[in-house]
């Protein structure tokens, strides 16, 4: 990220993984970290994550966090990035799950 920093002008540039996932994949990565495997239940709004081996539920999905203008995909371009400061991504969906996961449960053993 140095090279941000040192530019002459300073600008914008986008650092992402030019890759799509969905919170659901993510919530399936982040459990699979502490050994829990999810398994889905319902459609839309009624839709839950419940954790296959004690079958308590463990997701739910709440609408009073939807937000009114949200955009079903996101992808972050950082050809800017790779062209001017030569920044391409370094870690995996599963990795950066992983670290995370990892920090959190870091943070609350203290």
């Amino acid at each position: 990220m140095w090279k941000i920093l040192n530019q002459k002008k300073p600008d914008d540039y986008v650092i992402a993984t030019g890759k799509s996932n969905t919170v659901r994949e993510f919530v399936e990565e982040a459990f699979r970290n502490i050994d829990i495997k999810i398994t889905w239940k319902g459609k839309g709004v009624k839709e839950q994550g419940i954790d296959l081996k004690s079958r308590k539920t463990l997701v739910r999905i709440d609408s009073k966090y939807f937000r009114p203008l949200e955009v079903n995909n996101l992808l972050g371009d950082f050809s800017k990035a790779k062209k001017i400061i030569k920044w391409s991504p370094k870690i995996s969906f599963k990795n950066l799950v992983k670290e995370m996961v990892l920090s959190d449960i870091n943070k609350l053993s203290f």
